[in-house]
């Protein structure tokens, strides 16, 4: 069964895929249970995630549905251990919302890493000062002992980009650089950060500016995860008020993997955006003096 009895990311990505494999050669999920000598409700929670498969299940399924690709086939049989891993944001799990542990799993899995944020400079990219002042401004009552434990699970996901697990592209709006929503010091601090994270080869940061328009009101902030050594979309998070959806639809991957082609390609250059960055920086340091 997946870590804390229920579906993660991990087990549904393992699960969509046999699904598909299982549709693609056409056969039904009895017919899967017969392959597997188990009962149909378990190969129908193998493909809903409430269970993990075997790898002698995956195998022997593979084969009934002629997937015979040996990277396929480890892929899965990889994915299937994950979906028992314990990962280091578990033992925070307690005081994080199920759809933000889904959230960290994915950055967590990641070859790629896209987002584009409009309003807040992204969590990946986040001061520990920027993070409390954002995290502390939330509509809802958070304890101070709880802010700080955010925080702290705010640096550690950071982890992932400073040591190059992944290949990491963020698009800012320019209100995000230039329109503070915390005070000078911590925002000087954050813009600091920025254009330091910005130099590491794994990392890309762009800004859209003012002039770019309505593009920057065509989504609203957006994460979108590769786990293959090409760059592909194939999850999606969004945040609002309630959590975080994770998107997994292929129409919905298409049309996010789009759109953030779009703002990038409406966005400033790497260059001309730290240079953008710089000039706010010095902005609001001589506005402070």
């Amino acid at each position: 069964m997946p870590v804390g009895g229920r579906p993660t990311v991990r087990s549904r990505r393992l699960g969509t895929a046999l699904r598909a494999y299982r549709l693609a050669a056409k056969m039904d999920q009895l017919q899967a249970a017969e392959v597997i000598a188990a009962h149909q409700t378990r190969v129908s929670r193998i493909e809903t995630g409430h269970v993990s498969a075997r790898p002698l299940e995956i195998r022997a399924l593979l084969d009934a549905y002629a997937v015979h690709d040996p990277n396929v086939r480890t892929k899965l049989e990889e994915l299937a251990r994950q979906s028992k891993r314990r990962g280091w944001w578990l033992e925070h799990a307690a005081h994080l919302r199920p759809d933000y542990v889904d959230h960290i799993a994915l950055e967590d899995d990641a070859t790629y890493i896209r987002e584009w944020q409009p309003v807040l400079v992204p969590g990946l990219l986040q001061t520990s000062a920027y993070a409390e002042a954002v995290v502390a401004a939330t509509p809802h009552y958070i304890a101070p002992e709880r802010i700080a434990q955010l925080v702290r699970v705010r640096e550690a996901r950071q982890a992932k980009i400073e040591e190059g697990g992944a290949t990491y592209t963020a698009i800012l709006w320019e209100a995000v650089i230039t329109q503070p929503i915390v005070n000078a010091g911590i925002h000087e601090e954050q813009l600091s950060k920025i254009l330091e994270v910005g130099k590491r080869k794994n990392v890309t940061i762009q800004v859209l500016p003012f002039i770019a328009g309505a593009v920057a009101g065509s989504t609203y902030a957006f994460s979108s995860f590769s786990f293959e050594p090409e760059p592909a979309v194939e999850a999606v998070t969004m945040e609002n008020l309630r959590g975080t959806s994770v998107l997994e639809g292929a129409e919905d991957l298409a049309a996010y993997a789009n759109a953030f082609d779009q703002l990038r390609s409406a966005a400033l250059a790497p260059e001309a955006s730290a240079r953008l960055i710089r000039s706010a920086l010095r902005g609001s340091k001589d506005n402070a003096s």
